[in-house]
Formats: C-alpha cells, structure tokens, sequence
C-alpha cells in the first residue's frame, strides 16, 4: 500500500486482515456523518413501519490523489442513495463473509472494503 493513504472518517479504529496481515487505521479526528431520519409510512397490526430518509453527508473531504477515505456504512448508504459515485470512498465490511469476530461474536476486523 505504499504511495496510498487510507485516511479513516470513523470515530473508531478499523482493522482489515489482509494476506499479509492486520492493518490497522487509526481515526484520523475528522469524522463524516449524515442525519437521518425514520418517517412512519403506514402501520401493521399495530406496528410502526417506517422509511429512513438520509440528510447531508458532512466531514468529507474532497478527492486528493493517492487518496481513500473510510466512512461508515451509513454515510456510504446515504452517498449511494444520493447519487454520488467517487471511487475514493470505502467502508468496512461487515457481511457474513468478511467480517473477523471474537469468541463472543463481536466483529473485530474485516477482510475486505465496501465501495460505492
């Protein structure tokens, strides 16, 4: 990864297991978040059943070269959701495949990133 920076937006160290080993990406101070919120849309039997609607991504910087930026899946979701498509922006993955837990189950690492 020489010549490539990984700068991570999350309030949270992320760890990604690769071929060689752990890497891990300490945050960098700077966190990119979006509001959302849960408009209810109809009820079932009762139950509450609700739309998310994504506000404004902030915290993102521009693209710069040589350059990645790990935002939560969230912040991913809502850049997805409102058209963006920068190949500069990562998020961990947490799917069943790539996911590393503990013996209790908590995700630990990733073995891979999620991109838009």
């Amino acid at each position: 990864m020489e010549g490539v920076r990984l700068i991570n937006l999350t309030p949270h160290e992320i760890t990604v297991y690769t071929d060689r080993g752990a890497v891990s990406i300490p945050p960098s101070g700077q966190v990119a978040r979006v509001s959302v919120t849960s408009i209810e849309v109809a009820r079932i039997g009762g139950i509450p059943i609700n739309r998310v609607e994504y506000g404004e991504v902030e915290g993102l910087p521009e693209p710069q070269p040589n350059t990645y930026y790990i935002v939560s899946q969230l912040v991913l979701q809502a850049l997805r959701s409102a058209g963006v498509s920068r190949q500069d922006i990562l998020a961990p993955d947490t799917s069943p495949s790539s996911a590393v837990r503990d013996s209790e189950g908590r995700i630990i690492g990733v073995k891979a990133l999620l991109t838009l």
